[in-house]
């Protein structure tokens, strides 16, 4: 049995991170999304063409997964590897080192203990965005004078390297020369790794309970465009997986959609493999698996964003705007003790902010300088309400051979929700 459907075009003004629910899905506004300008309108139709393409050459369908990967990341014309911008007021959402310098700050804080207990400790980010956080946490270190002997990047986007560089030489150029970017893993790292919202941009599969049976998201073409359809599985260990997470949770019910990362595991094993000593600190917005699955959100969890508005068409100006997935930190965690990792730490970035200094950072500002020092409380805001970004965004901790207690999750750990 196939099944297609069009995914609705409601949507809500936002930016990336949205409070907290169990539908995660958007209402209508009653707006429209702002129309792409006739280049970003042929990039998308270059990349649309390349889909129908591709799913032409596998038989009429391709799984979701696949779709998302080209939609993200095909060559040159891709969301992240494409030239749009992507960050910042300008572009399609705000991350957390665009809403304060405290948050770079924070985290430098954590940083520095652990590089500390080395002799030669570096510091390794995934997906470094705009290189705002790279240029803050280098300034941070060095006030603390813990600068690691390296500041490596891994960045699969060309022109987000070229960003990067950009930023590094404008705000930091001192520093420029200990700043290295990397095409691969590195092999026997020691140091901390620091992913801020990596693992929700890796290409998901998506499934479907229907009468007991687990069903796969393919993506098809018509003459009306892209549209999903479910059919029996063919991805490896899909059906496996999502059994696996009925037999955790239970049975979900029927009709009830969802995403899972297949590839998240495989990242997580090369990290620990790739890695000789160290702390990962893993940022980004997610659940426990039992949050995930609850057995009331059964639309799944996946969001796209475009200028700042968000709604739940993957299909619309594919490579113009962003798709994700919430973080299943259960199954992450998982993963990486698999690994051999150990767990360090499990919190809400609200906790793990305040945990490293963020009242203290905000005392020390300077209130006669009213307009920088309301920016840092109106940021302080932002990144820990509930309302905002404080609960919906997690924070993941693990070690590699070092035995220490990370202060990040010592106001409060919530390893026991895992």
């Amino acid at each position: 049995m196939v099944e297609c459907s069009v995914y609705s075009n409601g949507f809500i003004q936002v930016s990336k991170h949205m409070p907290d629910c169990l539908s995660d899905q958007p209402v209508s506004s009653g707006r429209t999304l702002p129309l792409p300008d006739a280049t970003s309108q042929a990039v998308s139709d270059r990349l649309l063409r390349q889909i129908r393409r591709t799913i032409e050459k596998a038989g009429g369908a391709i799984p979701f997964d696949h779709f998302m990967e080209m939609a993200l990341y095909a060559p040159g014309l891709g969301y992240y590897v494409a030239g749009s911008r992507k960050f910042g007021e300008q572009g399609d959402f705000i991350t957390s080192p665009e809403v304060s310098p405290l948050f770079a700050q924070c985290l430098a804080r954590q940083v520095e203990p652990v590089l500390s207990a080395m002799l030669e400790g570096e510091v390794l980010e995934f997906g470094a965005g705009s290189g705002l956080l790279a240029a803050d946490l280098l300034t941070e270190l060095e006030d603390l004078g813990a600068l690691p002997q390296r500041y490596l990047i891994l960045e699969v986007s060309p022109e987000l390297q070229s960003r990067q560089y950009q930023t590094l030489e404008a705000r930091v150029p001192h520093l420029l020369s200990l700043v290295d970017w990397l095409d691969d893993m590195p092999s026997g790292f020691c140091g901390v790794v620091i992913a801020n919202e990596l693992l929700d941009a890796m290409p998901v599969n998506r499934f479907r309970i229907m009468d007991g049976a687990v069903e796969e998201c393919f993506v098809v073409s018509d003459e009306l465009g892209l549209k999903e359809c479910f059919d029996d599985p063919v991805t490896p260990g899909l059906v496996d997986a999502v059994n696996d997470i009925q037999q955790a949770r239970g049975s979900l019910p029927s009709d009830y959609v969802s995403e899972i990362n297949l590839r998240q595991a495989s990242w997580i094993s090369a990290l620990a493999a790739a890695m000789r000593r160290g702390a990962v600190i893993l940022i980004d917005y997610g659940y426990s698996g039992t949050e995930y699955y609850h057995p009331q959100r059964n639309r799944g969890t996946l969001m796209c964003h475009y200028r700042h508005r968000s709604h739940t068409d993957p299909f619309r100006w594919v490579g113009l705007q962003d798709i994700t997935s919430q973080v299943d930190f259960t199954a992450a965690t998982r993963a990486a003790i698999e690994a051999g990792f150990n767990l360090g730490g499990y919190t809400t970035q609200a906790h793990f902010l305040i945990a490293n200094g963020l009242d203290s950072l905000l005392a020390d500002s300077d209130p006669n300088n009213l307009k920088k020092h309301m920016s840092l409380v109106q940021g302080v805001k932002r990144l820990t309400l509930p309302s905002e970004m404080g609960e919906r965004f997690k924070v993941l901790g693990l070690l590699k051979d070092l035995d220490m207690n990370l202060q990040g999750f010592s106001l409060r750990d919530f390893c026991e929700r895992l």
